[in-house]
C-alpha cells in the first residue's frame, strides 16, 4: 500500500477532499482485506463492504463480469454510493461500477486510468490484441504511441519493456504500472482511478460517457479433433488480405471502424472470436458473420 501511495500520480489530498462513498465487493478473498485498507490510506472515510470476509468461499462467480455483479449494483443504489469496486480473488483485475449501478466496463478500467496518467506524463501505452481500440484513441489524444501485444500478461509486459511504456495492461480490468511493478494490480488501478475521478469532479458515469465509445462482442467456436485450426486461421488471413491483418497471435483484422480477432484458446478446445465496433449490434453482426464464414469452411 505504501508503494501504491508513492506512485507520482496518486493524489491523496484530492481523493480525501472528494468525500467519496465506495462499495467494495471483495469476493470473500484477499481483496476484502486490501482494497478497504487502501481506501482508508487514501482518505476515503465511507466504505461499504460486501463479501469482504476472506473465507475463500466465493458468494458468486468470482470473475468480475457484469452478469456476476448484480449484488453490488443493488448495494450502490441502496446506499447512494459514488462508486463500486470489484476485484477477482488474486486482486489483479479491477471492475468498476457507476453511481447508478451500471457497469463502467472492464475494458474501460485501463482506458480511464491511462487517460488520467497520460494527461500528466505522456508516453507509450500497451495492451493486447483483444483489448479495446479505445486505448489507442486515448493515446492519439496525447499524441503518444500505442502498441499491441499477444494476449497474456507476460506478452504485454515484454512489449511494455521493449517500448518504454508508461502504462499498459489488458482489457479484462488489468492495469500494469511500471513505476510500481510489472504486473496487473487492482490496487494501483483503484488509486489512479480515484485520483483522476477526484480531479475531474465528475460522476463515474460522466467520465465513462466522455471516453471513446466501443462495444466488444466475445464469442467462441467449439473445436473437434478433426478440425485443423491452423488451416482455418491461415485461410481467414488470406480471405481478408486486403485489410490490415496482424498474425502475431492468431489473426486480427482491423477495418476502418471495427476489428475482429480470432485465436486459439490455450486452456480450452475453442477458437475465441472477439469483435469490436461502435455499437453492440454492429459488433455482434461482425462476430456472427465471421462465425458463419468459419462454419462454412468446417
Amino acid at each position: 500500500i505504501d508503494a501504491v501511495l508513492n506512485m507520482p500520480w496518486v493524489d491523496r489530498e484530492a481523493i480525501a477532499n472528494a468525500g467519496f462513498k465506495v462499495v467494495v465487493d471483495g469476493v470473500n478473498s484477499s481483496g476484502g482485506i486490501f482494497i478497504p485498507a487502501l481506501l482508508e490510506a487514501l482518505g476515503v472515510k465511507d466504505v461499504v463492504k460486501i463479501y469482504c470476509e476472506p473465507t475463500g468461499k466465493f458468494p458468486h462467480n468470482p470473475e468480475p463480469l457484469p452478469e456476476n455483479l448484480s449484488g453490488i449494483s443493488k448495494k450502490i443504489e441502496e446506499t447512494g454510493a459514488d462508486l463500486g469496486i470489484v476485484v477477482d480473488p488474486d486482486v489483479d483485475r479491477l471492475a468498476l461500477v457507476c453511481e447508478d449501478g451500471s457497469m463502467f466496463g472492464e475494458e474501460y478500467t485501463l482506458v480511464s486510468v491511462a487517460d488520467y496518467v497520460l494527461s500528466i506524463t505522456p508516453g507509450p501505452v500497451v495492451s493486447n490484441l483483444s483489448s479495446s481500440r479505445a486505448l489507442c484513441d486515448i493515446a492519439g489524444k496525447y499524441n503518444v504511441p500505442c502498441h499491441a501485444a499477444a494476449v497474456g500478461e507476460v506478452n504485454v509486459v515484454r512489449k511494455m519493456k521493449e517500448t518504454g511504456a508508461v502504462i499498459g495492461g489488458e482489457g479484462n480490468g488489468g492495469v500494469i504500472v511500471p513505476k510500481l511493478h510489472y504486473g496487473r494490480d487492482a490496487l494501483a488501478g483503484v488509486a489512479l482511478f480515484l485520483s483522476g475521478l477526484a480531479r475531474t469532479g465528475m460522476k463515474v458515469s460522466e467520465w465513462r460517457n466522455i471516453l471513446p465509445a466501443y462495444h466488444i462482442s466475445k464469442n467462441k467456436i467449439t473445436l473437434t479433433p478433426e478440425i485443423n485450426v491452423d488451416r482455418i486461421l491461415e485461410r481467414f488471413a488470406v480471405h481478408f488480405a486486403d485489410e490490415k491483418v496482424n498474425t502475431g497471435d492468431g489473426v486480427k483484422v482491423d477495418f476502418a471502424d471495427r476489428w475482429v480477432h480470432l485465436r486459439k484458446s490455450n486452456t480450452e478446445p475453442i477458437i475465441r472470436i472477439y469483435a469490436e465496433a461502435a455499437d453492440k449490434n454492429r459488433a455482434d453482426e461482425l462476430a456472427q458473420s465471421v462465425i458463419k464464414l468459419i462454419n462454412s469452411w468446417i
